[in-house]
């Protein structure tokens, strides 16, 4: 068995691309030695700043000899009047030439589709190294991501210059090339601290050579040495590193030998509110915040970074990254203290500066649409009762909502708009309501981030989101595929998750409907509003399915939204409190069996009942059935079970009642011909059926529903 190694050696790669890269070589250079029929024991990917690498090892020395089974012309196409005795014609004759096999070693075999003729031909296989010299090359130029650059006279596109290749097959160098680039047995070692080639006896001495020479080639033995070295070093200091995964893995792929630094700045600069402290270190300098142990809130006034210098010289290293540091958080206070100089409040009139879109006006125009809408998103919650301090709460933090985005601080740092809000409203002397209600309107900002707490963030972010998709909706701009510029999808989904985060019953018609209006009296929009409105009803049940479903099964998502039926689709959407307790109440009765026990009937009713004419929403039996005419005892007691229930029942007591009525259903199907001559009889018989169906859709529409 034998070992490949493939190094591309590069200018600095960003980190972004590594990690992607790895993964896609991970996951295609597998099947590529399959499709060849080249078995591995192990294949290994490997990234720094420098390099991409890929080690395989038990590779066989060459592919497997084997016998293919070819499929040539059907019977009646390969010989003259379809007679295996007979001539061969110019379709067998051209089939046995271009596969270089003689007429004598073809046989005749039944398929699917009828006679064919097949053929069975010897493959001798293949040196492993001759298909690798093919494969490297388009495991290389194969690779997709962003920013792609040409350099020199060439045409291949690469994320930076390729300086260097390394292709070993063992010990022997397996000629490829790239452009201009031959490949070799000569790598390079850390810049810095080993500026020399490297010379790679055989493909498995790989990771060690480059050890040696102070590059850790694998991202996991890299990170490791990290986290070992973060750890030990703010032990020291009795403090607690906050290490996030995204940064930790973007200074893995940054550092070739990594070496943990301590850093420190003024305790002056604690004053600082902590997102303006770790938006400086985290985002702008790839530093990690250091905590006290004692108090898990309390920032130190030390930080770490991640050199791929000198160890020996990590003290001057530190005194460098301080300077740094130091200068960023002095911008940041000389802005803080600027903007705290004022009432938040003042800042209003420069938002009439901003534009929020070309076609819908300003930011400030924006808020004082986000001050009418909040009033609608408080009428079409039906649950919520709230006193006239909390309108009055909710309208000053619609009010300013917005308003830190033309400080110093937020134009400097645009990941810091609402973070900002809170504190400047706090030192504005805003009630705390407000201010909270202020940062947490941004939220979620995507998958996975916290929801609103407080009812004026809650109300404010649904406002916020509403206005933003109405207006958008209102310009005729739908996304399509993946596009999503304005981020509606995670506008709506964050609508609807802040609604069922809160049990709200918010009726999502009625507020589409009233916030169109107010777009319309403004002439913003440049569709006819039922258009709009039925795009929005459209969206919100997309987003509202994908939720779902994330718990739930399709069919039953189906059932809760009805099946064809968009007056349904409406009614379900005018209470999302009720629409995810519905699907998950199907769900839990899916798991205890007894969706099962009621569902044919059911079905069958709420099929049948569509030849009748009763509204789906009557559920009045005593009106619309005349006993006297009831004939069969079947559809008397059926009559009579449906009278029995309860009038507005909980989803338990719908179950139980379906449940209760199915027997009799069943009876009713086995005695009883619906589709009577006698037009009354027949009437009464359908708006039985119909009454179920209107029942039982008070639930789910059942027809949905997959066993």
């Amino acid at each position: 068995m034998a070992s490949f190694l493939l190094e591309v050696g590069t200018e600095e790669l960003p980190a972004s691309f590594i990690v992607d890269a790895l993964h896609q070589w991970q996951e295609r250079i597998p099947k590529s030695l399959d499709e060849h029929q080249l078995t591995t024991s192990k294949v290994n990917v490997y990234g720094t700043p420098r390099r991409l690498a890929v080690l395989i090892e038990g590779l066989p020395l060459q592919q497997s000899d084997r016998s293919l089974e070819l499929k040539g012309p059907a019977l009646g196409s390969a010989f003259v009047n379809g007679d295996p005795a007979g001539e061969p014609t110019k379709a067998l004759l051209g089939f046995a030439k271009s596969k270089g096999i003689e007429l004598k070693d073809i046989f005749i075999k039944e398929t699917d589709k009828g006679a064919f003729v097949f053929a069975n031909q010897q493959m001798i296989g293949r040196e492993t190294t001759t298909i690798l010299q093919e494969l490297a090359p388009t495991w290389i130029t194969g690779l997709e991501g962003k920013r792609l650059m040409r350099w020199g006279n060439g045409d291949l596109k690469f994320p930076r210059p390729i300086r260097w290749l390394v292709s070993l097959f063992n010990s022997k160098v397996l000629p490829i090339s790239l452009e201009n680039v031959q490949s070799d047995r000569l790598s390079k070692g850390h810049r810095v601290l080993h500026p020399r080639s490297v010379i790679i006896d055989t493909a498995n001495d790989y990771v060690e050579t480059l050890r040696e020479a102070f590059v850790l080639v694998d991202g996991k033995e890299r990170q490791k040495h990290i986290l070992t070295q973060v750890h030990s070093i703010v032990e020291l200091f009795g403090g607690r590193a906050e290490v996030p995964e995204d940064l930790l893995e973007e200074v893995t792929y940054l550092v070739e030998f990594p070496t943990a630094v301590i850093g420190e700045f003024e305790r002056e600069y604690l004053e600082l509110p902590q997102p303006v402290i770790k938006t400086e270190m985290v985002s702008h300098q790839r530093y990690f915040p250091v905590y006290s142990v004692d108090n898990p809130e309390q920032l130190l006034p030390r930080f770490l970074t991640i050199s791929n210098g000198d160890p020996n010289k990590s003290r001057l290293i530190s005194a460098g990254n301080g300077r740094v540091i130091r200068a960023r958080l002095a911008d940041g206070k000389f802005f803080y203290d600027s903007d705290r100089a004022v009432h938040l409040e003042t800042f209003l009139p420069l938002l009439e500066k901003v534009t929020f879109q070309a076609q819908l006006g300003s930011v400030a125009e924006k808020v004082e649409r986000i001050r009418a809408i909040a009033k609608l998103v408080i009428q079409s919650i039906p649950n919520l009762q709230i006193s006239e301090a909390d309108h009055q709460l909710i309208d000053r933090t619609a009010q300013l909502c917005k308003a830190d985005l033309v400080t110093q601080m937020v134009k400097e740092f645009p990941e810091l708009q609402g973070q900002m809000g809170y504190y400047y409203a706090i030192a504005s002397q805003e009630p705390l309501a407000v201010a909270t209600g202020i940062r947490e309107h941004y939220q979620p900002k995507g998958a996975g981030d916290s929801l609103p707490t407080s009812l004026t963030g809650k109300i404010i972010a649904i406002s916020d989101r509403i206005d933003t998709l109405v207006g958008i909706f209102g310009l005729g701009i739908i996304p399509t595929g993946s596009s999503d510029p304005f981020a509606l999808r995670r506008a709506a989904n964050g609508v609807v998750q802040i609604a069922w985060d809160s049990d709200f019953a918010l009726n999502l018609p009625q507020l589409l409907q009233g916030t169109v209006g107010i777009y319309a009296e403004k002439n913003l929009l440049t569709k006819p509003m039922s258009d709009v409105l039925e795009s929005l009803h459209k969206w919100f049940k997309q987003r509202c399915e994908t939720i779902l479903t994330e718990q739930v099964k399709y069919d039953l998502v189906d059932a809760v939204f009805g099946v064809e039926d968009f007056a349904y689709t409406l009614q379900s959407l005018s209470n999302l409190k009720r629409l995810k307790e519905r699907a998950l109440f199907l769900q839990e009765s899916r798991s205890q069996k007894t969706l099962g026990e009621i569902l044919e009937p059911i079905v069958r009713a709420s099929r049948l009942a569509v030849q009748g004419d009763l509204d789906t929403t009557n559920l009045d039996a005593t009106a619309v059935i005349t006993p006297n005419t009831l004939i069969e005892s079947a559809e008397k007691d059926l009559y009579q079970e449906i009278i029995a229930l309860p009038s507005q029942p909980s989803d338990q007591q719908l179950m139980e009642g379906i449940k209760s009525l199915s027997p009799s259903l069943a009876k009713f199907f086995e005695d009883v011909l619906v589709m009577a001559e006698d037009p009354l009889v027949r009437q009464n018989r359908l708006n039985l059926l119909c009454l179920i169906r209107n029942y039982s859709r008070q639930l789910a529409d059942f027809r949905a529903i997959r066993g």
